[in-house]
C-alpha cells in the first residue's frame, strides 16, 4: 500500500474492514434476513444518481431497447441493484458453508451429470461462466460436489484485499491464477484431468476476439477456447441465479462441441461466439442478475486485445 495517496489508501482500507465485519456477521444472521438486507442496501443505493446506475439504464437500453419500454428499463435498472446485493451477500456467506447438507438446504443443483460425464473422459475441464449471480458461490458448490478446479481471476489493486478474496476463493475450494498469466500450469491442471474455470463476459485487457452479444459487436475473452483448442479438454457452462423461492439455483448445460475446421483463428472466434451465445440466453432469463454497470461495448472492433 505505500506510494499510494492517502484518500485511496483510507477507501481500500475502509472497504477491506468493511468486507472483514460482513463476513463475521454473514456468519451469525439468518439468511434470508442478510439477503433481504444487502437488497434492500442494493435498492438505497439506486436511488442516488451516478455514472454506474446511468451505465446500467445505457446498457439495458442498448440492449433491450426494442423489446422494453423505457418505464420498464427503469425498473429492470433498480432490480439489477437489488439483485447484486442480495447476490453479493450470498456470495459472503460461501465462507460459512462446509458441508452438502448446508448447500442442499437453498441451493438446487441441476446438470450435474454433465460435469460427471466430461470429466470421465479424462481430459480436464474449461468451465465458463459470466458475473451472473453469485458467481462466487459456484466455486464452493463444484468443490462441494468434488468437483475442485483453477479459478482464472483478475489480481486487485490492494494487498490486503486481495489476499482476502483469494483466501476465500482457497476455502471454497479452488486455485487461483492470475488472469493472463501461468498458463503451463493451466495445461498441465487440464491434461491431468481436472477443471479450470473462467469467466468470458468482460472487455478487459486480454486476448479477445469481437462476437456478437445482445446485437452488438464485444470484445470478449477467448481463454477458454484456447485452452480447450489447446489440450482437448471438454467445455461445460455453468449459471446460476437467486429464484424467486429464495434459492440459488446452480445450472450445468451439455459439453459444448467446440468448432475444429484447422482454421485456428475462424476455430476461435466461432467457438467463442457459441459459448458468448449460452451466457446471452441466460442473462435474458435473468437481466436483473447481470453487472449491467460494466462497459462491456467499450472495445471497438479492431481495438480488441490479439
Amino acid at each position: 500500500m505505500r506510494g499510494q495517496p492517502f484518500r485511496k489508501r483510507l477507501k481500500y482500507s475502509a472497504l477491506y474492514w468493511t468486507l472483514r465485519t460482513a463476513i463475521f456477521l454473514s456468519r451469525i444472521t439468518p439468511r434470508r434476513l442478510w439477503l433481504g438486507f444487502f437488497g434492500w442496501i442494493g435498492g438505497l443505493v439506486y436511488t442516488f444518481r451516478s455514472k454506474y446506475r446511468d451505465l446500467v439504464i445505457y446498457h439495458l437500453e442498448l440492449a433491450f431497447g426494442r423489446e422494453k419500454s423505457h418505464g420498464e428499463i427503469l425498473d429492470l435498472s433498480r432490480e439489477v441493484y437489488v439483485m447484486l446485493g442480495r447476490n453479493g451477500a450470498e456470495s459472503l456467506r460461501s465462507v460459512t458453508l462446509t458441508s452438502r447438507k448446508q448447500l442442499d438446504g437453498f441451493v438446487t443443483v441441476t446438470g450435474l451429470e454433465h460435469a460427471e460425464r466430461a470429466r470421465a473422459k479424462g481430459k480436464g475441464v474449461v468451465y465458463f461462466t459470466g458475473h451472473c449471480g453469485a458467481w462466487e458461490l459456484m466455486i464452493r458448490i463444484f468443490a462441494l460436489h468434488g468437483h475442485p478446479m483453477l479459478v482464472i481471476g483478475t489480481t486487485l489493486k490492494d494487498p490486503r484485499i486481495n489476499e482476502l478474496v483469494m483466501g476465500i476463493r482457497r476455502f471454497q475450494g479452488s486455485e487461483p491464477v492470475e488472469r493472463g498469466k501461468d498458463m503451463f500450469r493451466l495445461i498441465k491442471n487440464l491434461k491431468k484431468g481436472g477443471g479450470v474455470a473462467v469467466l468470458i463476459d468482460q472487455d478487459t485487457k486480454v486476448k479477445s476476439r469481437i462476437v456478437n452479444f445482445f446485437g452488438l459487436p464485444a470484445a470478449t475473452p477467448v481463454g477458454a477456447a484456447v485452452l480447450a483448442m489447446k489440450t482437448g479438454a471438454a467445455v461445460i457452462p455453468a449459471t446460476i441465479h437467486l429464484g424467486a423461492d429464495w434459492r440459488q439455483h446452480l445450472e450445468i448445460y451439455p459439453e459444448v462441441e467446440l468448432e475444429n475446421t484447422g482454421d485456428e483463428e475462424k476455430d476461435l472466434v466461432t467457438n467463442t461466439q457459441k459459448f458468448t451465445e449460452i451466457l446471452e440466453a441466460h442473462i435474458r432469463r435473468h437481466p436483473a442478475q447481470w453487472v449491467w454497470m460494466h462497459e462491456r461495448w467499450k472495445t471497438k472492433p479492431g481495438e480488441e486485445e490479439q
